[in-house]
């Protein structure tokens, strides 16, 4: 079994007065790394909130009833817990009137369980983000070297645990996780009116990966309005299926202020929505699918850090451009990447010349580990 970073942390916020919340979009392994920490604790109960006994169980409940339900066991679980109404309250109620108990929940509707449990768990939680497989966990499981052999089946295939653990099936894997299973919550909402136009907007962003995108361009390619789509689009970033990367924008008039870019948090599940597996040496989008990859695995390296930083891509109305910032504590670091490590790469002079400090590095299959496995490995020209 793969271990998860999260595993640790998870065990060390145990009994400290708060709950634990473990958010991540279905199938990137919630369940699986917390019956991996809990497999030999016999503390442990298990509540399913997909079940409709378990969610009248927590709707109109007090703590009495909660605690002989309880009984003995003193840690908690209660999986994809945006099914129960209200259930920032149930939480809150628990964690003041029954401390005893360790409570650790599971979403993988942020847009839904979010708002119930923002305020009334303000304070009273620990709250994390499970994304696939990450690069450095497959490091840890079989060394640095097997996994850099194994990028460009995961550029094609991504981290998704299935897909890893079920070799010569990944196409049927991917198709299944595709075909609407990780986007059941969204697809619940009463706000999606029009599912097909959502599918349809899903395979839009997978083509346009890389590139800016414009809402008014995918309302026509979608048949939806520029705000639906917005919307929609705020949806699938809360269900941990894609994120956005805004523009940067300080120094220069010329510089684009208002766009933005969209990724996959997987590979896998962007090819699979195109339908399209072929192998990264016959692809013409080999260099948007490895820049996916870097700044989807960047983006877990952080968060699973703890490190907090401004992240941005940077272009002109001239079209100069850089694909990837961060900031830190006043630092800017530029990135650029390139699948091939001889390909040529032009000096962003525009951008250095006016934010004279800023480093600049190329990031290819050769020192990737260097940037999803370091926190800043920028170099100044």
């Amino acid at each position: 079994m793969i271990e998860r970073i999260l595993s640790k942390t998870i065990s060390e916020r145990l009994f400290t007065g708060k709950a634990i919340i473990l958010l991540g979009a279905r199938q990137v392994g919630k369940t699986s790394l917390l019956k991996s920490v809990f497999q030999s604790n016999s503390d442990l109960l298990w509540f399913n909130a997909d079940e409709l006994d378990v969610q009248n169980l927590f709707q109109n409940t007090t703590a009495t009833r909660l605690k002989a339900f309880f009984g003995t066991k003193k840690i908690i679980v209660i999986d994809e817990a945006q099914r129960i109404q209200d259930i920032g309250l149930r939480l809150k109620l628990i964690t003041d009137s029954l401390p005893e108990y360790q409570l650790i929940v599971t979403g993988s509707s942020a847009f839904e369980l979010a708002n119930k449990l923002n305020e009334p768990l303000t304070g009273r939680k620990w709250e994390y983000q499970l994304f696939p497989i990450s690069f450095a966990e497959m490091v840890k499981h079989h060394g640095l070297l097997e996994e850099k052999r194994l990028l460009p089946h995961r550029l094609v295939y991504g981290y998704y645990p299935e897909v890893i653990t079920t070799l010569g099936a990944e196409e049927q894997v991917l198709k299944l996780l595709s075909d609407s299973f990780l986007y059941k919550d969204i697809l619940m909402l009463d706000q999606i009116k029009k599912p097909d136009s959502l599918v349809k907007l899903l395979q839009a962003l997978a083509y346009q990966v890389g590139s800016q995108v414009s809402y008014n361009e995918l309302a026509q390619l979608t048949n939806l309005d520029a705000k639906t789509v917005e919307k929609y689009i705020v949806l699938l970033e809360q269900a941990f299926i894609v994120f956005r990367l805004g523009s940067f924008s300080r120094n220069l008039r010329n510089e684009l202020k208002f766009t933005r870019k969209i990724y996959f948090y997987d590979n896998g599940i962007r090819n699979a929505l195109i339908n399209n597996y072929s192998q990264i040496e016959n692809r013409l989008d080999a260099g948007a699918l490895w820049e996916n990859f870097a700044i989807s695995e960047r983006k877990k390296h952080l968060h699973y850090a703890g490190i907090n930083t401004n992240v941005w891509f940077w272009r002109t109305k001239q079209q100069n451009e850089i694909d990837y910032l961060e900031e830190r504590n006043g630092q800017l670091s530029a990135y650029e990447f390139k699948w091939n490590p001889t390909a040529k790469t032009k000096h962003p002079k525009i951008f250095l010349n006016a934010y004279n400090d800023a480093q600049f590095t190329v990031i290819h299959k050769d020192n990737i580990e260097e940037f999803v496995l370091n926190s800043n490995i920028a170099k100044t020209l």
